[in-house]
């Protein structure tokens, strides 16, 4: 039996509340690190080559046919491309369907005094600007170590997560992956336990 020695290319803490991006070349697996627990992690993915190829969650729920995510999970595009898969899983359960906060959502949901909080389609805008991405590039992102249960009726919870200090979700680039994330500053709800939390992201090869 051998054992395959990985090397870190990359490792990096994203504070609270803040974005981060990357290019994950093919091959290489991205940890995504729980560092605190209870942290929501909104993420997008677009192929390098061809940002207009990007994740689709109706594509991906289609294709495995279930709404959440864990090991095994392959993360595809509108024409079907795998992207990155899900290799490992500490957690078992991530979120795909309840979207990104926004300065707008947050008025409606949680009223008009939470319109001045930052939000996560703000940092999505930020890290897409420096891939010359822009909000029509924007679409249903994957929601890392948020629990969103579905009731019985079909309505949606969100509620306190399944992860805990350190806990870390593995994905395999398929192809050469452009990775955005928002470390969630959300403030109002149970996602990221009412205060946000820095995350690491390591990329290894």
């Amino acid at each position: 039996m051998t054992t395959t020695t990985r090397t870190v290319v990359l490792d990096e803490t994203v504070p609270a509340e803040a974005p981060w991006s990357a290019i994950v070349r093919a091959g290489d697996q991205l940890e995504i690190i729980d560092l605190h627990g209870n942290q929501a992690v909104d993420c997008l993915l677009y192929s390098a080559a061809d940002r207009t190829d990007r994740y689709s969650a109706q594509a991906t729920i289609a294709a495995q046919r279930n709404i959440f995510l864990t090991t095994g999970s392959v993360l595809r595009t509108e024409r079907g491309t795998p992207l990155m898969t899900v290799v490992a899983d500490e957690v078992g359960n991530h979120d795909t369907i309840a979207g990104a906060c926004s300065q707008e959502s947050n008025t409606l949901r949680y009223g008009h005094h939470t319109r001045h909080q930052h939000a996560c389609v703000e940092n999505f805008l930020t890290a897409a600007l420096e891939w010359g991405l822009g909000k029509r590039d924007l679409v249903s992102n994957i929601n890392w170590f948020m629990n969103v249960p579905v009731e019985a009726d079909g309505t949606l919870g969100i509620v306190d997560g399944l992860s805990a200090p350190g806990k870390k979700v593995t994905l395999r680039a398929e192809i050469d992956t452009l990775v955005l994330v928002s470390n969630c500053p959300q403030i109002n709800n149970p996602c990221n336990g009412f205060d946000p939390t820095p995350v690491r992201m390591v990329v290894t090869r």
